[in-house]
């Protein structure tokens, strides 16, 4: 491997938020999924749950999440499959104590007024549904992209790149990208190692 390149992984494996993450429930396109995954990449996100609920979507091997599509991010954020709620949210709460749905309702808060250098995920629904009633009965809190037009909704991919962004604006100004990263140094070495093999 160049010199250049190992410099490239290491240095954004050091970056990357252990403790930011994203839930997409029964997301139809794979073409959201991808777009999602390199927003996921850009803001240093390390994983990502993909929760297909719906039988129509639980064949994994249907999923094509392509390295085209994805801009490689599927290469360096990790997808887990889950098919059961409880099972999934199980696996995030011991990492992710703020489980944050973006539901539209009364008591959901605006994403700019939301600390989002929490240990945070990001619980998403799909293109038509948005987020099943038990889904939410897993999160913790409720928040919304304030949005001043006539359309009440964003296409999920979006939706989802806004939300992340405002996370990484909040935990850039706490240093988190660098020598504040709430990662452990042993998290953060066994993830350069990870990323190191994956070249």
């Amino acid at each position: 491997m160049e010199a250049r390149r190992e410099a490239r992984i290491r240095e954004v494996a050091l970056r990357r938020q252990h403790d930011l993450a994203v839930v997409l429930e029964n997301v139809h396109d794979p073409h959201n999924i991808s777009a999602v995954l390199r927003s996921c990449d850009a803001v240093g996100v390390r994983e990502i749950f993909v929760l297909f609920t719906d039988e129509r979507l639980q064949d994994q091997k249907k999923l094509k999440l392509g390295k085209k599509t994805s801009g490689g991010a599927v290469k360096w954020v990790n997808v887990h499959y889950f098919t059961e709620p409880d099972a999934c949210f199980e696996r995030l709460r011991p990492a992710y104590t703020h489980i944050l749905a973006t539901h539209l309702e009364s008591d959901a808060q605006s994403i700019y007024q939301t600390d989002l250098a929490r240990p945070t995920a990001l619980v998403f629904g799909n293109e038509h549904d948005g987020l099943s009633r038990e889904a939410l009965s897993y999160c913790t809190g409720n928040i919304r992209i304030p949005q001043m037009g006539m359309v009440r909704s964003l296409n999920i991919s979006v939706a989802c790149a806004v939300t992340l962004f405002e996370a990484l604006r909040q935990r850039d100004t706490l240093g988190f990208y660098g020598d504040r990263n709430p990662a452990s140094p042993e998290q953060r070495q066994a993830l350069i190692r990870e990323y190191l093999a994956r070249g």
